[in-house]
């Protein structure tokens, strides 16, 4: 248990404090905080792999707030919670007084009595899943501050229209273990390219958090993409301010090969326009069918032009020394594997796959750090108290 003393010992130094602060974008969050929150997920990944218990919570519910689909994000979610103790609970809003008017202010007090932490989903929508999350947690703060709610529980972004925070800090803690330390990081050049899907309408927030948490920490961030294919404008001035805050550099680009040259990391990532996702929203708030169909024709036709933008065997041996560590936040479109023309060649995927799992399993463990420290004033103190009192977790 050498390392997790270590580990608490950096969290000491960090001076940090995420206490009672809900977690919805990283780049509203300090470099000290988001290093507790690394070095928090790491700790209890040590404990797990221990076999040592990191149950904190006696009772609690943890809400899971999903209006979208989703496989990793969801049970990471689910995992996270159970590894500190708290009962997930999903909150299906066709089953609750939603359908019948119930206002999100109401709900959001309704569900929180006993609740620690409320994880939301919400990306459907350009413009409205973030929107969303803050009037949740305006609704929490009138519920605490009027005596309705004992305490006031903490909001995990699990995903919105603007960033993926829990995605990208996994992506993050991957990188510190896979190239030994946050900071080997600086100087690393990563290319976040958008690839070809046969699909359309998938979120900006992926791309959008990788460069505005990639940015902050004095790596080399291409951001690459066909014409028309922009990301929210106000995240992209977030990169480039990153950058210069942090000595690292932010390029934008028109070309996958020009990404990808001398790069020690690839992302390549389908998402739809920034242009298409604003008219498609307007139209699913419409409830316009035809103008849906009509427009994913369009889009549809669009990626088409551009299927030339695939991770290839050809391009990764542009990448430094032909050995870029290949990223993906799962699942992707494999050509020949889970579509005829995709993101990736199967082979390029074959050959990464078992470490976008590894990159993927971080997630659990960040998502449980951002629970613990918002919910936990000292994490170090709690760390050091799991450590004394050296419960098994599972008997062997």
């Amino acid at each position: 248990m050498s390392h997790i003393k270590e580990l608490i010992r950096n969290i000491e130094d960090l001076a940090a404090n995420l206490f009672g602060k809900d977690f919805l974008l990283t780049w509203d969050k300090s470099e000290p905080e988001l290093k507790q929150v690394l070095t928090v997920a790491e700790a209890l990944e040590t404990l797990y792999r221990a076999n040592r218990s990191a149950r904190c919570f006696e009772s609690g519910l943890a809400i899971s707030n999903f209006r979208d689909q989703s496989t990793r994000t969801r049970f990471s979610f689910a995992s996270a919670a159970n590894l500190l103790g708290l009962t997930v609970q999903d909150l299906d809003e066709a089953k609750s007084q939603i359908a019948h008017g119930e206002t999100v202010r109401e709900t959001a007090n309704m569900i929180s009595f006993l609740t620690e932490v409320i994880g939301i989903r919400d990306d459907m929508y350009l413009g409205a899943g973030h929107t969303y999350m803050l009037e949740v947690a305006e609704a929490l703060d009138d519920g605490f501050q009027q005596g309705v709610l004992a305490q006031r529980p903490a909001i995990v972004n699990l995903q919105c229209d603007v960033d993926h925070p829990t995605q990208s800090m996994a992506d993050l803690l991957w990188l510190q273990e896979y190239f030994g330390g946050l900071e080997n990081l600086k100087g690393k050049k990563i290319a976040m390219t958008w690839a070809y899907s046969p699909s359309y309408g998938k979120p900006l927030s992926v791309p959008q958090g990788i460069i505005g948490l990639m940015t902050r920490f004095g790596m080399d961030v291409v951001l690459a993409h066909p014409e028309k294919y922009d990301l929210i404008p106000d995240v992209v001035e977030v990169a480039k301010k990153n950058a210069a805050d942090s000595g690292g550099r932010f390029t934008h680009v028109h070309s996958m090969d020009e990404a990808f040259q001398d790069a020690d990391i690839v992302y390549p990532k389908s998402w739809a326009p920034y242009e298409v996702m604003g008219e498609r929203t307007e139209l699913l708030k419409a409830g316009d069918r035809a103008g849906l169909a009509e427009l994913e024709q369009q889009a549809l036709a669009r990626n088409a032009e551009h299927k030339d933008w695939t991770c290839t065997e050809d391009r990764m041996k542009q990448t430094r020394d032909g050995k870029a560590l290949y990223m993906h936040c799962l699942p992707a479109d494999i050509s020949g594997v889970s579509c005829q023309e995709g993101e990736v060649e199967a082979s390029v995927f074959e050959r990464y796959r078992i470490d976008t799992y590894k990159e993927a399993s971080k997630k659990p463990f960040i998502i449980a750090a951002m629970i613990l420290t918002s919910r936990m004033q000292n994490p170090a103190a709690l760390l050091k108290g799991l450590l004394k009192r050296d419960t098994i977790r599972k008997m062997e």
